[in-house]
């Protein structure tokens, strides 16, 4: 590691404050819907909204203890029982109940998964082991809290709880990338693409696997793992360039047992000009 270089973990921390920001801004954009923005703030108006705040929290929380002890098809007049209030005190603070599951998803970030990512970042590992620990730390994370974790971060397509839960992990990637690139001079145009893509392809298999439960978790994070560490081994290969990838794409290795290229792949178009990775510019 050169002189003055952050370490992994070092860029991690910065990106887990980051995203950690980015939940504090989502939530304060919650709150706001039990606000009046066009009222004047005074000093009397500041401790009302400290306390709808404080009390905002404290509904969430119960929320989650009523989903854990209930079950994620859990309705608002058995979350409010579970409470301890009447409904109309839910509907006080919260529009609906997609609103209390995106304010479920916040605290299921600020209370669980980022706790553990800043927990398990360390400053021996190098970046292959930082990637497969965030991984870890995800999938691990919503493993144990399957029914949580159908309430608050998946559902409908459209689910604003899902679209902001991956906003938030998408933020820390895009961070952490352009931190480790920049740092290697290189192009870090397409950081925002390939963290939602790999985000959003995360996502989305660790749906199905919580549907599924067709492997083990170890195998799911391996595979998760295998699939993120390519894609940035090979974005680093081109340094970031979206010009040098399109100009000589990496080849395809050959079929074992056999002395040809891949029929029809780019190591048959390629493999005049030699190693592609070596040649790009």
């Amino acid at each position: 590691m050169t002189p003055n270089r952050p370490s992994p973990a070092a860029a991690a921390r910065t990106a887990v404050t980051a995203a950690a920001n980015v939940t504090r801004g989502l939530e304060h954009a919650l709150r706001s819907t039990v606000t009046d923005p066009t009222a004047k703030p005074d000093g009397r108006r500041r401790r009302w909204e400290k306390h709808k705040a404080n009390r905002r929290t404290e509904l969430t929380d119960g929320t989650i203890d009523a989903v854990r002890a209930l079950g994620a098809d859990v309705g608002m007049d058995e979350i409010a029982a579970h409470i301890g209030v009447s409904k109309t005190v839910l509907y006080r603070y919260f529009t609906d109940k997609n609103d209390l599951a995106v304010a479920t998803a916040v605290r299921f970030f600020e209370t669980t998964l980022l706790p553990r990512l800043t927990e398990t970042i360390t400053d021996d590992v190098d970046e292959y082991t930082l990637t497969r620990t965030v991984i870890e730390v995800y999938v691990t994370a919503v493993a144990d809290e399957p029914n949580l974790y159908k309430f608050a971060l998946t559902g409908a397509p459209s689910s604003v709880a899902t679209a902001d839960s991956e906003k938030l992990v998408a933020q820390l990637m895009t961070d952490l990338l352009v931190l480790r690139m920049s740092e290697r001079d290189a192009d870090t145009s397409g950081a925002e693409v390939w963290s939602n893509a790999l985000v959003g392809a995360i996502q989305r298999a660790v749906d199905w696997w919580m549907t599924e439960r067709s492997m083990p978790v170890g195998d799911l994070i391996d595979y998760l793992t295998m699939l993120s560490w390519s894609s940035i081994v090979g974005i680093a290969a081109v340094n970031g360039s979206r010009q040098a990838f399109v100009a000589a794409p990496p080849t395809l290795p050959e079929p074992a047992g056999t002395d040809h290229p891949v029929p029809g792949g780019p190591a048959s178009d390629h493999a005049a000009a030699g190693d592609p990775i070596e040649n790009a510019t």
